[in-house]
Order: structure tokens, then sequence, then C-alpha cells
């Protein structure tokens, strides 16, 4: 079984976004046996296409710049090189694995606006609200905050997408036995 710790980053503005929809515009992922060991990585960079242009706010939380998002490849490019790194292609047993909802929400709502299946993205597990449940938090914690309470130092840059999967690797791998899957 590979496990897909992943995180993503999306096109953002602060406060009303005005009906604008969000897109995803990094995919950071960390690939683990059932060990807990890290067999693979994978980093790229997406060209959004409903807004192209990111907000102010969006270079600032996520420290990604214009020009990182004007070279990158669209979507249905970008997440079909991600599932041939997953194993999909070889018939590999997968479950991704995120800090929330919002990450699987988000490529599912981009395999939609690309036309593209999403019924893989379903095979997924929210840690955040395992890991609410497994310390009997009374409202769940956010990423840092449980990289730090579990011992760990944060390393990278906090909102962005491999920073964040490489962290939530190392709560992944710590509870590797207490996940429900």
């Amino acid at each position: 079984m590979n496990f897909i710790v992943f995180d993503l980053e999306a096109t953002c503005w602060n406060g009303s976004s005005m009906g604008k929809a969000s897109e995803i515009i990094e995919i950071g992922a960390i690939r683990m046996n059932g060990y807990g060991e890290i067999t693979g990585e994978y980093n790229r960079f997406v060209k959004p296409i409903l807004n192209p242009l990111l907000s102010p706010y969006c270079r600032e939380l996520t420290s990604i710049e214009q020009n990182d998002i004007d070279r990158a490849k669209t979507f249905d490019i970008v997440i079909d090189e991600f599932k041939d790194w997953m194993g999909l292609y070889d018939g590999d047993d997968y479950l991704l694995c995120s800090w929330g909802a919002f990450d699987k929400k988000m490529l599912v709502h981009d395999c939609e606006l690309h036309h593209l299946e999403s019924d893989w993205a379903k095979e997924h597990i929210d840690l955040k609200w395992q890991y609410k449940q497994l310390k009997k938090l009374p409202k769940p914690y956010g990423l840092k905050k449980a990289v730090e309470k579990n011992g760990f130092e944060f390393e990278g840059i906090h909102h962005r997408a491999i920073s964040d999967a490489y962290n939530l690797s190392k709560i992944f791998a710590e509870y590797l036995d207490e996940w429900m899957f």
C-alpha cells in the first residue's frame, strides 16, 4: 500500500473572493510505505485557468510567486503526472491522506473543472479529523500546531505544499498503527 500524504495550495483572496473559484496552484506529496518510510516526493506548481493572476494575499500567504505559476503546466497535465507518480497507472494500492477535507474537495473540484474523472481522488482519509478524535481534542489543531505538539520541529515554509506534506508525514508515521483506513 502506498500512502500519499499530500497538501495543496490554491488561489485565494483576502476577505471576499467576489465569487471567484479557487484552483490548485501547488501539489506537494510524500509517498510512504506500510512501515511509515518515505519512498518518494512530488512537488509541482499548477497554472490556474480561471484566475491566472495570483492575489497579493495569496502570494504573501504561500510565498508562491507569479512567475512560478506562469511557468507551470495546467492541472490536466500535472494531475496526470501526479497519478503516474502515485502508481495509479501501475495498479498500485494507494490511499490519499491530507490534513482536513479541503485537499480532497479541491482535487475533485479541479478534476471536474477540467472535465477529468475524479473517482481516484475519493480514496482519502482526513488526518486532521482523525487526529482530533485520537487526541480527544475539543477542536482540531492546525497542522503546524499539531506538528509542534508532537515534539517535531516544523521544517520548511508553512503554506507551501511540499513543506506541509513533509511535516504531515511525520505525524502520519508517528500514528501509523492508529489511523482508521
